[in-house]
């Protein structure tokens, strides 16, 4: 090749390079073997086993009807094993050493009954609805568009939500089952932030699911669940602690001591945010100094080697949000800047939520 016998790169080098292209090209695949393990319901099979489970056993577990396909679920939990979401250990049956699966701290999250189960926001992201905008990037900063998904289908993500069945299930199905996993931790180890509360308002709350954890945890606590029309209006509370509000958080937010933002910002550009905090600002006006705004989302972490694979992931969770929707993850100094833009006295961020953050901000 020319360029080895000029000199300008070194074999190694090249093929490291090479190496480096094939890897992100071919990424998707672990995303796409790790949904198809979810719906062939592996997870479960082998955790319902109760004990290390062969090759064998868990083909004839599976409803896999052509024999020839056999050796294709050996490759596919292979790479699965790879990416950590199972394991093998060695078991002896009739004299005979065998390799079974055992499942691992990620699978068990992918299990259908777990009460923190990701499998919804797995099987949301990796729907070919969503999947389409990611072919329209290109096109997309190319045009005048908003998003790539307006590229793709000719209207924002909320717009389609609100007209296609479909995505507004299985994204109200994620953001619940990824509010479950939030609101254990937020209640197991911060209690603190509710301390003095007596009302709480959680904007863009969905189906509910951490205003009702939160009332259970806190009877004292009238939680209200605040979200668009559409997406409260069959939603009806069990307990007198909780109800449900139709509305638009641009127009007005209801009076409370805080306002809970889960997940909420990062939809936003800065202006609509900006907005949005004015509005949760008004809202809790009448606590005074003692009201706040309680935001849990992520704050993008400095680069260092310790924590490369979680910047990673932010990364792509930006990039989703600027497929989807007009906002972005945003660093810590992104985050002051519209504290002080939005005229907040004080804040106080503390990383709780493996990539997320709690933010506490003060009028």
């Amino acid at each position: 090749m020319e360029v080895l016998q000029n000199g300008d790169l070194q074999a190694t080098e090249l093929l490291q390079a090479q190496a480096h292209i094939w890897n992100q090209m071919f990424n998707f695949i672990n995303s796409m073997s790790l949904k198809c393990a979810v719906q062939l319901g592996i997870p479960d099979i082998i955790n319902n086993h109760g004990k290390p489970m062969t090759l064998s056993q868990l083909i004839a577990a599976l409803p896999i009807h052509d024999k020839s396909k056999n050796n294709c679920v050996y490759r596919l939990m292979r790479s699965l094993i790879h990416s950590g979401f199972f394991s093998q250990q060695k078991i002896y049956e009739n004299d005979t050493e065998e390799e079974g699966f055992v499942m691992t701290n990620s699978s068990k999250l992918l299990l259908k009954d777990h009460p923190l189960s990701v499998t919804p926001l797995l099987l949301c992201v990796l729907d070919p609805i969503l999947w389409k905008p990611r072919h329209c990037m290109s096109d997309w900063f190319k045009s005048d568009d908003h998003t790539p998904f307006d590229t793709a289908y000719g209207m924002n993500f909320w717009d389609y939500a609100g007209h296609d069945p479909k995505l507004n299930r299985i994204f109200n199905d994620a953001m619940a089952s990824d509010a479950g996993l939030t609101a254990s931790v937020v209640i197991k180890k911060f209690k603190g932030v509710f301390k003095g509360l007596d009302s709480l308002v959680d904007v863009g709350g969905g189906t509910g699911t951490i205003a009702k954890a939160v009332a259970k945890e806190f009877p004292h606590l009238d939680c209200t669940v605040f979200d668009l029309p559409h997406v409260v209006a069959d939603l009806q509370s069990s307990t007198d602690n909780l109800k449900y509000v139709g509305g638009d958080m641009f127009q007005a937010i209801p009076p409370a001591d805080a306002i809970l933002l889960k997940s909420i910002l990062h939809d936003w550009s800065d202006e609509e945010c900006v907005r949005i905090l004015n509005k949760c600002k008004e809202a809790v006006a009448s606590k005074g100094n003692e009201g706040k705004v309680i935001i849990i989302d992520m704050v993008i972490m400095e680069n260092t080697n310790d924590n490369n694979k979680s910047i990673e992931t932010q990364l792509c969770f930006d990039l989703q949000m600027m497929e989807l929707t007009t906002g972005r993850e945003r660093n810590k100094k992104e985050w002051a800047n519209l504290f002080s833009i939005a005229r907040f006295s004080d804040y106080k961020i503390t990383p709780m939520l493996g990539l997320r953050s709690l933010i506490e901000l003060y009028p």
